[in-house]
């Protein structure tokens, strides 16, 4: 099964109950969203690998540390996810972007993809997927198989709420990928939202509600 981790950072719980607040305006919403995107993305990226390379300071000679390998890619699933990717872009702005457009079927709340567009080497580069929610699990389950399909081995995924259904769902279809959430509900409702839940993360971001 995949790998769990909960981000209780005091600062990303404080920005999640005020995303959670029915009156929470859509610029502060937005706002709050790309924030803890930034703080969530420290978290992931904490075990990147690093290489020793030598340079000078205006004093001295030295050997420093930096990150090895080829540039992030992150994949934010449309249309929310954009919200957390601009925070992360933030912290990591020479990393690549992918873009997964997936929608979910009223009826099935099965994923349905209009749009894929990444880098042409993205086989060879690590890949978080971004999605503010993780409910029933089909869009993150679409996303990281159609990833899969671009030759992608090497994937995350974050997001900002969950439902316990959405991880076991996800982690059934990818064991091989762990998950970052800043939290986990108990239930989804008959329309697949979670509860508590924050309602529509992309309505919310985007003042379509």
């Amino acid at each position: 099964m995949s790998t769990v981790t909960i981000v209780s950072h005091p600062l990303v719980q404080h920005k999640l109950t005020r995303m959670r607040d029915r009156t929470t305006s859509t610029k502060t919403f937005r706002a709050l969203m790309r924030e803890t995107a930034t703080l969530i993305c420290y978290e992931v990226t904490r075990d990147l690998p690093l290489d020793e390379v030598q340079i000078e300071t205006p004093v001295a000679p030295t050997t420093a540390r930096e990150i090895a390998g080829k540039k992030l890619v992150f994949a934010p699933i449309l249309r929310a996810g954009l919200g957390m990717a601009e925070g992360m872009l933030d912290l990591v702005p020479s990393a690549r972007v992918a873009h997964v457009g997936l929608y979910r079927d009223p009826e099935s709340l099965e994923a349905v993809e209009y749009y894929f567009k990444a880098p042409q080497d993205i086989a060879g580069r690590q890949v978080i997927v971004v999605d503010p929610m993780l409910a029933t699990g089909h869009s993150a389950i679409a996303a990281i198989s159609r990833l899969k399909a671009a030759g992608v081995t090497d994937l995350r995924f974050v997001c900002l709420l969950s439902a316990q259904t959405g991880i076991d769902n996800l982690s059934a279809a990818h064991p091989d990928v762990p998950i970052w959430t800043a939290a986990i509900d108990p239930e989804l409702n008959d329309h697949g939202y979670i509860v508590p839940g924050l309602g529509d993360a992309g309505d919310r971001t985007f003042g379509t509600r």
